[in-house]
């Protein structure tokens, strides 16, 4: 076989990393990557970040928690010892490495080697023959003061972390971090807590009733009913607020939209702590009474929603029993989503109880529903109130970040977009923010060059900084 012309291979993440032409490249390297990041989701530790810790080696950094690695692990035949198991820090880390290989085309590749590159120099590819000297150099890398937890934050240039917390955390460390010296009465990072209820919606769950017990005594009261319950969680909203809380974060599997009263919602509730079971439809009036209740006041105080809907969790119960949850056994989900959503928002809505809101869908079978719903319920009031959030999850890859734009491109308003976050436990996740700047600035600069969009430098490169950064900014009001 003979070619006409040979085209050399890109170097691989190279400066030009997903950017196919020129403009491309100019609106990523002049506009995007300078902005600072505002990661208005993610699961980071305070306590880390209050304490500057510093990570020993690569694996407590990169391993820990981390179950997108995990999953990879055990699909490419590692046995949980080296996982999440006894095995020492270096044979885990070189049974990741081994795996790394076998990840091609896999978004954990990119991220993977981006995160080397960022945060450790490192160029080469890791895999089993790299392994110990990407292992070592990264480790004498660790003991420079620009890798620790803050260290990171300033390096990666973090405005705003806010992490994910139980009305039940005591946000000490949140408080710890608020009382640190700054350099010049200024903090590079602000830290502030999320406010995520869940625990106290999920009436059928092992446990509910010890929840409930330990919620009151963080509130300083006691619940012996649904309405005490509401007294309660409003006094953890008002300690949150005096945290700097401005928003809050559901994981469901769909909204609710069952009819409702708020004696009804007693009943089961007092039913439920008193050890009796809840039939499913009994507990859905209870979740959507207390849903309801709780986004009524989160539009008064002037805070963000966020749902994040669609994840079928847990899925495979041996393992669930014996490493717990969070740990990569939870997949996509098929739930029904468009009738119970718009009930529920414009329940909210018509009672002008709606707060500004962000809808994440897992599957991307939704992504048109989820694109035109939010248009159902932009009443003007503010620019972009309900969002259509960033790829979420499954979706946090070149292929659903670019659905998940286009389709927005073309169901609402791309301009208005609040944009990426990380939503990772890992303090090496940040890299994401680039990976999605590029994606972005891609998708931007290849329709200049097909004569899509006009080849307006200010036009454009507003459109990247607002998306990038400053929607964001303005929607939480950071």
């Amino acid at each position: 076989m003979t070619f006409s012309a040979i085209t050399s291979p890109k170097p691989f993440l190279g400066d030009n990393f997903l950017l196919e032409n020129d403009i491309s490249a100019e609106l990523y390297h002049d506009c995007a990557a300078a902005q600072p990041i505002i990661d208005y989701h993610n699961h980071l530790s305070p306590e880390d970040i209050a304490t500057n810790r510093r990570f020993q080696n690569l694996t407590e950094i990169w391993l820990e928690g981390d179950h997108y690695k995990w999953r990879a692990m055990r699909t490419n035949g590692v046995p949980e010892r080296f996982i999440t198991g006894e095995a020492s820090t270096w044979e885990k880390f070189e049974k990741w490495a081994e795996t790394v290989p076998a990840t091609m085309r896999n978004p954990l590749f990119h991220w993977t080697h981006l995160e080397l590159q960022r945060y450790f120099d490192i160029h080469e590819v890791l895999s089993a023959r790299t392994a110990r000297d990407i292992f070592e150099q990264a480790n004498d890398a660790l003991l420079q003061p620009d890798l620790t937890t803050q260290g990171i934050l300033k390096k990666m240039n973090v405005e705003v972390v806010c992490t994910t917390d139980d009305p039940i955390d005591s946000l000490e460390w949140h408080q710890a971090f608020s009382q640190q010296p700054t350099a010049n009465g200024q903090r590079p990072t602000r830290l502030l807590p999320a406010f995520r209820p869940d625990k106290s919606i999920f009436i059928q769950k092992e446990g509910f009733a010890n929840y409930i017990s330990t919620l009151a005594a963080a509130a300083n009261t006691e619940i012996h009913s649904y309405f005490d319950l509401l007294d309660a969680l409003h006094r953890r909203m008002d300690f949150f607020a005096s945290m700097g809380c401005r928003v809050a974060d559901h994981g469901l599997e769909r909204l609710y939209d069952v009819p409702f009263t708020e004696a009804e919602a007693d009943r089961i509730f007092r039913k439920r702590i008193e050890g009796r079971a809840v039939s499913q439809q009994e507990a859905e009036v209870y979740q959507s009474a207390l849903l309801f209740a709780l986004c009524t006041e989160y539009a008064q105080r002037g805070w963000v929603q966020q749902f994040h809907l669609g994840a079928l969790r847990n899925n495979n119960s041996r393992l669930l029993s014996s490493l717990g949850p969070d740990t990569g056994f939870d997949s996509i989900g098929d739930f029904p989503q468009a009738v119970a959503l718009s009930r529920f928002l414009d329940s909210l809505d018509k009672n002008n109880h709606l707060a500004q809101t962000i809808l994440y869908n897992l599957n991307p079978a939704d992504n048109e529903v989820f694109a035109s719903m939010i248009g159902n319920f932009n009443d003007g009031s503010t620019p972009g109130k309900i969002q259509w959030g960033s790829g979420w999850w499954f979706l946090d890859q070149k292929d659903g970040m670019e659905k998940q734009i286009t389709t927005l491109s073309n169901l609402g308003l791309l301009s208005r977009f609040v944009g990426m976050l990380t939503d990772s436990r890992s303090f090496l996740s940040f890299p994401r923010h680039e990976y999605f700047r590029r994606i972005f600035c891609n998708l931007i600069g290849r329709d200049v060059q097909n004569g899509e969009l006009p080849h307006d430098m200010d036009l454009l490169g507003n459109l990247v900084r607002d998306v990038c950064y400053h929607n964001a900014k303005n929607y939480f009001r950071f």
